[in-house]
């Protein structure tokens, strides 16, 4: 698993400042638990339309985007 994950690392950050478990925050958002794990902690392989359900509940989606070398 990578440590640097931006969605993960952002994601842990606004459900934090939300004062929501990661509990709540699968339930709230309509994903699994152990989902919300793996994301956090970086797990590479993850589904896209699960990222971006958990981004919508902070306003975001994942967008294509260039990479920066």
């Amino acid at each position: 698993m990578s440590a640097e994950n931006p969605i993960g690392a952002f994601l842990k950050t606004q459900r934090r400042a939300a004062r929501l478990s990661q509990k709540e925050f699968a339930l709230r958002s309509g994903l699994g638990l152990r989902f919300v794990r793996d994301l956090e902690q970086g797990k590479e392989t993850v589904r896209l339309d699960k990222v971006n359900q958990a981004l919508r509940m902070f306003g975001h989606q994942a967008v294509p985007g260039r990479i920066d070398r």
